[in-house]
């Protein structure tokens, strides 16, 4: 992790921190969907096609601090986890990513924490299940899925980069736990600087329930982005142990509380 200051006779950096995060998890669970969902960011690397590594870089706003991220994403076969044991060091992230129409690749998420456990130990890390816009095909309940995550000290979001859904609210909140963890919450939180956009939603989300959102008359990629903002900031969300964001515990509180 890397802050950054202009310094007379020094380039000024766009970003405040920078931090290298690493998707893990079986081929085929979407990580590079993931990745491509990301407009903002350089795809060049000197080893992304040469080794197997898929890699991105992205920068957002966190509590008004521009955080860069480096996203690396290995294959998921098993002939690259060597790969994996190589790019972990320097780590300071790792999303573990299954997808939610294939219970294999969530059984296969035991066999990455022993890869992360033994090479990379103590790094933060959160569980993503992706493609929750394939929830009608779902194999894998977000009840077990996030229970699974407490058990193991996880936060937990389900995600889909295709409705823009939850994609960079996971990112941002795995860099505020390695930030809060490096001692760098006393640095940006005093200076905390709301978007206008983040003012918009708020007074949307703080009077309008998230199961509500859809009968709003507002373009659907907005009346996403205020259901991934109701959920990353609390507001109308089910809040668990550890944190946890997904459609499927807004819509059971609303049953609930019906």
């Amino acid at each position: 992790m890397r802050g950054t200051m202009g310094t007379q006779g020094s380039p000024v950096k766009s970003y405040d921190y920078l931090l290298k995060f690493l998707l893990v998890g079986d081929s085929d669970v979407g990580k590079g969907e993931i990745l491509d969902s990301l407009q903002d960011g350089s795809a060049e690397s000197p080893y992304a096609y040469s080794s197997g590594i898929d890699y991105k870089t992205t920068t957002i706003l966190l509590d008004g601090r521009r955080v860069k991220l480096e996203l690396w994403d290995t294959s998921g076969q098993g002939r690259f986890c060597t790969i994996f044991r190589s790019y972990s060091r320097g780590a300071q992230g790792i999303l573990l990513v299954y997808d939610i129409t294939n219970r294999w690749s969530f059984d296969g998420i035991d066999r990455w924490i022993r890869e992360i456990d033994e090479h990379a130990p103590g790094v933060p890390r959160i569980l993503v299940g992706n493609r929750l816009h394939l929830a009608f095909k779902r194999q894998v309940p977000t009840e077990q899925a996030r229970a699974y995550a407490e058990k193991n000290g996880m936060t937990f979001f389900e995600v889909s980069p295709l409705c823009n859904f939850n994609v960079i609210e996971s990112f941002t909140e795995l860099s505020r736990i390695v930030l809060m963890r490096h001692g760098m919450e006393k640095f940006w939180r005093p200076n905390r600087v709301f978007s206008l956009q983040d003012l918009c939603c708020r007074a949307i989300v703080s009077c309008t329930p998230v199961h509500l959102i859809d009968k709003l008359p507002l373009p659907v990629a907005i009346k996403s982005h205020l259901k991934s903002f109701s959920m990353a900031n609390g507001m109308n969300a089910v809040m668990m142990h550890g944190r946890s964001y997904s459609l499927a515990s807004a819509s059971g509180e609303a049953r609930a509380t019906a």
